[in-house]
């Protein structure tokens, strides 16, 4: 298993539960934090970057699809599984609408959660930088429903924060933000992260052309202009992330 350097949070008001599984994924060489309610987990999410969280649905307090809600919204790259012994059609659509990645029954089956955490920390981390709310939330759902970890920064600041906190494969960069120019913050990125790859997302095609033009002899892979061609935008992002890191 892939487990070097990622991070799994478990929440369950099952102190035994909560403890063994969390033994058993140290043991594979993960970094686990544990809760045993979802305010805990919460102070934790805020300190930490989780790459996966495994939650309990029943707990006193907020349940666990409540506490993926509030999750999602702090760390949107964390990739959700549910464990439940309550499993319905109900309950199952209202986790996997909200952004939950898998629901799995309890008792835990472990031949079934292992390759799962290790196929989710090993899913290529995408970090959207556009000040757009609604946009990056339409694309969040669309690049999670194709296999990728999506990560938002809404501000320059946000995402000079994300690239000294996580190891991404793919920026999707627009120009224009609230706080600064796109050109200084794939500056920043580049001194970061200098192996991620970059995808330079804009709708202001003709003013912005010799910058443009700058940054794709400064080393960014690709353009894709709004509106965006999803098929063309897709197809050029998963060449970015099968490519693998820049040569450094």
């Amino acid at each position: 298993m892939s487990s070097a350097t990622h991070s799994i949070l478990v929440v369950d008001d099952d102190l035994d539960a909560c403890r063994n599984l969390s033994d058993i994924l140290t043991d594979l060489g993960y970094a686990v934090e544990t809760a045993h309610d979802g305010s805990s987990a919460l102070e934790l999410v805020k300190r930490n970057s989780f790459d996966v969280a495994l939650l309990d649905y029943k707990m006193p307090g907020m349940d666990g699809l409540t506490l993926y809600r509030e999750i999602k919204r702090i760390s949107p790259s964390t990739v959700a599984m549910m464990l439940t012994a309550y499993v319905s059609g109900a309950s199952t659509e209202d986790a996997r609408h909200a952004g939950m990645w898998k629901v799995l029954p309890k008792p835990v089956d472990l031949a079934l959660v292992l390759p799962l955490v290790d196929e989710a920390v090993n899913q290529p981390l995408v970090l959207l930088v556009d000040d757009d709310h609604d946009l990056c939330a339409s694309l969040w759902d669309l690049l999670r429903e194709r296999g990728y970890r999506v990560s938002l920064a809404h501000t320059a600041a946000d995402a000079r924060d994300l690239f000294m906190r996580q190891k991404l494969n793919v920026v999707l960069l627009d120009l224009k933000l609230p706080d600064g120019d796109g050109e200084e913050v794939f500056a920043a990125l580049r001194q970061a992260i200098p192996e991620a790859r970059s995808m330079i997302i804009t709708g202001h095609r003709e003013q912005l052309d010799t910058l443009i033009e700058n940054l794709l002899a400064d080393g960014a892979d690709a353009i894709c202009y709004k509106p965006f061609d999803l098929d063309h935008l897709l197809a050029t992002l998963k060449r970015l992330a099968e490519t693998g890191s820049k040569p450094l």
